[in-house]
């Protein structure tokens, strides 16, 4: 058993993540892009193909799958991106602890499966939802493997691994989608492509792939991570309940067309949030001793997803419709209503998803635990009233109003006993604020005076594409604050 001074030498100098983590983001950044103009496309071909009732069909099983996912290796894996000393000491708990979880997890998934479909309407989805929660076992399995390369900035290897995942996944779905499979070509098409990537995790794995069990590693890894995994299944809950309510209360057609609406809703969040989540806990923990540094870095950091998300959002709000309609079909037009709300919604989770990892680095997890279950508590009881009084976009109404005027709040007030107040935030952010609404303004007009949607969305997309570079370039003041911050951590360090 390695002793207590092991495991607080850390193998990978944090002036080395400090130096490499902007490289990271731009791998990051660039896989999610090609990931998701890929799935764009291939998405709009199956919903085509598919209509809303088979796609909620599909919706049905996948947030079985998301439920199962947000504890199933007890949120032990994050602990290896933190952990301050060798990760081959802890790396082969975490996977015994990860498989034991996820078989555990996936056999009760299995055996309450049509429970769950009955509830939502569609006993017919009972083996779609049985295939998908296969994936949790794939998952639980490469748990440790995926954190190491999270840990040591391999976004270059992730890139390759997650585009094999994305492709392999979307041609068989849409393959069998052709041959008539219905929503089951999703669900198969999903799990193969989870299996290839595993095969590839397994292989680029920093570390030999082993199962283990040190009792103190244990320990420390369970008070670290099964707060994470309380949390997690909170943050599972606040983000499905409006799909869980929706399909329980209004049937898999309306699930169908709500999830297209909540999947277009969060394209701005997922190309800035995702590669941002792989590399921003890694990059606190490297500034972590510097507690002044990495408030600053924080606040320079909000500025510029800012400067980059409002204007994707609101532009997203006021084409929803002419969005909808020429993309996916009039068949789905009832989804665009239900996608002005959820941008409201998205926008709010970038910063509460920024403020999350900031609060966990710093190992206040008991924070995010308190966080959640306020949230998901005024939440439950919006979306029941708001699925009875507003049909669709009454659900959409309810998760943007607890996520606007609820989560956002709480984060922000947890931040400001953290020593990051209000006003350092709001002196960054009021500017992209202020040109977001005058861009929402000015495309709702275009929008209203032009009949053609492609025209529409063009001039809208023009305009917030030039008004996101706009605010970037104004503040490029926080970009070479960023760099500046890394740079003096990185000369620190190795001095």
């Amino acid at each position: 058993m390695a002793g207590e001074g092991a495991l607080r030498e850390p193998k990978i100098p944090r002036a080395a993540r400090a130096l490499t983590a902007s490289g990271a983001f731009a791998w990051s950044l660039g896989n999610t892009l090609v990931s998701r103009l890929g799935t764009l496309g291939i998405g709009i071909v199956l919903a085509r193909i598919l209509g809303p009732e088979q796609f909620g069909t599909f919706a049905i099983a996948l947030v079985a799958l998301m439920a199962v996912l947000s504890f199933n290796e007890l949120g032990v894996s994050l602990a290896i991106v933190r952990w301050p000393g060798d990760p081959a000491v802890i790396a082969p708990t975490v996977n015994t602890i990860s498989v034991i979880g996820s078989t555990i997890f996936c056999a009760v998934a299995w055996l309450a499966t049509p429970s769950f479909t009955a509830l939502m309407g569609d006993g017919s989805a009972t083996w779609v939802v049985r295939l998908l929660i296969v994936s949790v076992l794939v998952n639980g399995a490469v748990a440790a493997p995926a954190a190491l390369l999270q840990r040591g900035f391999e976004e270059r290897t992730r890139m390759g691994i997650d585009q094999a995942n994305v492709w392999v996944g979307a041609i068989c779905s849409v393959v069998l989608a052709l041959a008539g499979f219905g929503a089951m070509a999703l669900a198969i098409g999903r799990l193969l492509g989870g299996i290839i990537s595993a095969i590839m995790f397994l292989r680029a794995s920093p570390l030999p792939y082993r199962f283990g069990w040190d009792k103190a590693s244990a320990g420390a890894l369970l008070k670290f991570g099964l707060p994470l995994a309380g949390s997690s299944m909170i943050v599972f809950a606040i983000g499905y309940a409006d799909q869980l309510a929706t399909g329980a209360m209004l049937g898999s057609i309306a699930l169908g067309l709500y999830v297209l609406a909540f999947n277009l809703s969060s394209w701005p969040l997922s190309i800035v949030s995702q590669p941002l989540r792989r590399v921003a806990p890694a990059t606190f923990a490297a500034l972590a001793q510097d507690r002044a540094g990495l408030e600053k870095f924080i606040i320079a950091l909000s500025s510029i997803i800012a400067c980059a998300t409002i204007p994707a959002f609101i532009a997203l709000a006021v084409a929803a419709e002419p969005l909808v309609r020429f993309v996916y079909g009039d068949a789905w037009s009832q989804a665009a209503p239900v996608l002005s709300w959820l941008v409201i919604a998205a926008l709010s989770k970038v910063f509460c998803e920024l403020a999350y990892d900031y609060i966990v680095v710093i190992g206040s997890t008991t924070a995010i635990l308190r966080i959640q279950g306020i949230g998901l508590l005024m939440l439950i009881p919006s979306l029941l009233a708001g699925a009875r009084f507003g049909g669709l976009a009454g659900v959409a109404a309810a998760q943007a109003a607890v996520a606007f005027g609820v989560m956002l709040p709480l984060y922000l007030w947890n931040l400001r006993s953290l020593g990051i107040g209000p006003g350092a935030l709001s002196a960054r952010l009021w500017l992209p604020v202020l040109a977001g609404l005058g861009l929402g303004a000015a495309g709702w007009m275009l929008v209203a005076s032009i009949d053609n949607a492609l025209l529409g969305l063009l001039a809208v997309g023009g305009l917030c594409l030039a008004t996101m570079a706009g605010l970037i370039y104004l503040r490029r003041g926080d970009l070479a604050s960023l760099r500046g911050i890394s740079r003096a951590k990185t000369l620190e360090e190795t001095s």
